[in-house]
């Protein structure tokens, strides 16, 4: 199975594609396709890479990623089983010209964002119960009525994109391999040091080389991806584990100095740890 591109499996008649994904993990390889998902996770948790951005993904999430979008969702094993219902679809899925007709205009703007990434806000439970629905559908004309009930929620849905940066080439699949390669590794193992040298090599380039594809590919550089994975690693350990000292969640999340895990947090987050903790636990903490 290739990495990238990622072949979504179907028949030559399909036009709409919905899969179920069960067990310890879901696919976690970083990967793209051709088809627009639209995902929600029923179970599970962990976190997610889309463009220049890292973050959590829990059970009730609505995520949508556009056509070619590399992306990537890092279950968490301490979350149990994860399950996830997808719908794989083109542009040209239903015709040519199919979403430029004036019904869809309402809806050119998701389908535009969707490149970056989308996480759908509110009307969760309506859109849920749309997604287990077309698990238990056959017939293709009643799927097809149902995903059009989608997606006039979503015309009214409140939606946030997720990157702010979004590649405008698609990766090739050596390319794809590449970068599968360094987010495994910084994705398992954020917690041990590297250097830049040992992280080129990994990518078969230079270190000056592999600087410059890097940035040009996630808008940052090594470093500050790393430090945001270690970030939302902090975020989870401070959510699930109450009685973690921020002291303990900073050693735990790769950082050596507390001070400088302070910083490079309410830089990111826009609050202390400690805020971040008491805005979890404390309802009334402003």
């Amino acid at each position: 199975m290739k990495i990238l591109p990622f072949k979504i499996p179907k028949s030559a008649t399909d036009t709409l594609i919905v899969q179920e994904d069960r067990g310890r993990f879901l696919y976690d390889k970083f990967h793209q396709h051709e088809e627009l998902q639209l995902s929600i996770i029923i179970a599970g948790e962990g976190s997610l890479i889309v463009g220049d951005r890292i973050i959590d993904y829990k059970a009730d999430d609505i995520l949508v990623f556009g056509s070619h979008v590399p992306h990537v969702l890092k279950s968490t094993p301490s979350s149990g089983k994860s399950h996830m219902i997808s719908l794989f679809f083109t542009k040209d899925s239903f015709g040519h010209s199919f979403f430029e007709l004036p019904e869809f205009d309402e809806l050119s703007v998701f389908l535009k964002n969707s490149v970056y990434g989308l996480r759908v806000l509110s009307r969760v439970e309506e859109l849920r119960t749309y997604f287990v629905e077309l698990t238990q559908i056959t017939d293709r004309l009643e799927r097809f009525i149902v995903f059009m009930r989608m997606l006039k929620v979503l015309r009214g849905a409140s939606i946030e994109t997720i990157a702010t940066f979004a590649t405008k080439k698609a990766y090739s699949d050596h390319e794809g391999k590449r970068m599968a390669r360094i987010l495994e590794i910084v994705m398992n193992q954020y917690q041990r040091d590297f250097s830049l040298k040992e992280v080129a090599n990994l990518a078969n380039m230079s270190p000056n080389a592999f600087c410059r594809y890097f940035k040009q590919r996630t808008n940052k550089t090594f470093f500050q991806f790393l430090i945001e994975v270690r970030i939302e690693n902090a975020c989870r350990l401070l959510s699930k584990e109450i009685d973690m000292t921020i002291s303990d969640v900073c050693f735990n999340s790769g950082f050596k100095n507390l001070s400088n895990f302070n910083r490079k947090f309410k830089d990111i987050k826009g609050m202390t740890p400690s805020d971040f903790k008491n805005k979890l636990y404390n309802p009334h903490f402003v």
